[in-house]
């Protein structure tokens, strides 16, 4: 398994730590991992994806895995261009959105290699099989 675990419960960030966190496409942080983002590290109310203060929100709620592949992609993406910051992914989509880890770990594959996204346990678990 890969050193680069998430913890299962944050609550606290370092400057330089980003909080990713699965959002719906309205960027109504109401619950879940979107509250507390919105709630403690300035997610935006209304925006859905992107960097939003210190959290980074991928929209989970309007689909099945393959529509919420291309924001993870984004988000990589991204996260490559900002060695700078390390990103703490929590278990997006496997809460309130009702995937499981073995329906969205594959989705981050090509994270695997990139030293700043941390993933969950559960997701490396999928990903190291």
């Amino acid at each position: 398994m890969d050193t680069r675990i998430s913890p299962n419960h944050i609550t606290a960030l370092s400057s330089n730590e980003i909080f990713v966190f699965g959002s719906n496409l309205a960027g109504s942080h109401g619950g879940g991992a979107a509250l507390l983002a919105w709630k403690k590290w300035g997610a935006i109310w209304g925006q859905a994806a992107g960097l939003q203060g210190q959290t980074y929100g991928i929209p989970t709620m309007h689909g099945g895995p393959q529509a919420i592949q291309p924001y993870v992609e984004t988000f990589i993406d991204f996260a490559k261009k900002h060695q700078e910051l390390t990103f703490l992914v929590t278990e997006i989509g496997c809460g309130i959105a009702g995937f499981t880890p073995q329906e969205i770990a594959p989705l981050f594959k090509n994270a695997i290699n990139i030293s700043n996204i941390y993933l969950p346990k559960r997701f490396w678990e999928v990903l190291n099989k």
